[in-house]
């Protein structure tokens, strides 16, 4: 949620540590990768030992403890820097996006548009509808299908975790056991929304997407 806020503080200030992804597909990128961010100190200098080996300061070839190879390479916070620089500029131009698909899609049976809450300001990395399946007669396959024929991917984000295989093998959950979240998953489709798209990308979906669910 690069450049978000929570009740007028920007996420990565709201705990001890701010995570913080850089892969292809988030609001900047490195290509790959990501950051930690802390007011901490001693967490600082942990993370800072961890992520480079766990090198002593005074013998690079003396480890005390358990490190890895996560150093970012000069070219990636290179990248990430510019990126930075136009973060802004990006999130405005999501907003204005999901501005126009929440005018379009807000009054539409079947459908419920994301909202933020006030005081709150998403950065939107993903535009999810939630879609009553049931409701307009088609199975979310058929919609993903319908749209994908139409030159519009769509993508479900995202898998709850009570349920990824992992989770049921080894410690027993199963569907049923949070189900809000179980519903959510189900209806949950999200479209196109990067700072790029033209306003007549925009209308396309919309219209093409209208269309399939009327």
């Amino acid at each position: 949620a690069h450049g978000a806020e929570y009740k007028g503080r920007k996420t990565g200030s709201l705990g001890d540590i701010g995570c913080f992804s850089f892969y292809s597909n988030k609001l900047i990128t490195t290509g790959e990768g990501g950051m930690i961010v802390t007011n901490d100190e001693k967490i600082y200098e942990k993370a800072q030992r961890l992520k480079d080996l766990a090198c002593g300061k005074e013998n690079r070839f003396k480890h005390e403890e358990f490190g890895f190879n996560y150093r970012m390479t000069d070219l990636q916070a290179a990248l990430g820097i510019c990126q930075l620089e136009k973060l802004d500029k990006f999130i405005q131009r999501r907003k204005e996006i999901v501005g126009q698909y929440n005018q379009a899609f807000k009054d539409i049976p079947g459908i419920t548009i994301p909202f933020e809450k006030i005081k709150n300001s998403s950065a939107f990395h993903l535009y999810v509808l939630q879609i009553d399946f049931e409701k307009i007669g088609k199975t979310r396959p058929q919609v993903m299908d319908e749209l994908k024929a139409k030159g519009i991917g769509t993508q479900v984000h995202y898998i709850p975790v009570h349920t990824q295989p992992y989770y049921k093998k080894n410690f027993g959950y199963k569907k049923g056991d949070f189900i809000v979240s179980e519903k959510y998953y189900e209806q949950a489709l999200s479209i196109p929304l990067y700072p790029k798209m033209s306003d007549g990308d925009i209308k396309y979906i919309i219209k093409i997407l209208l269309k399939i669910i009327l």
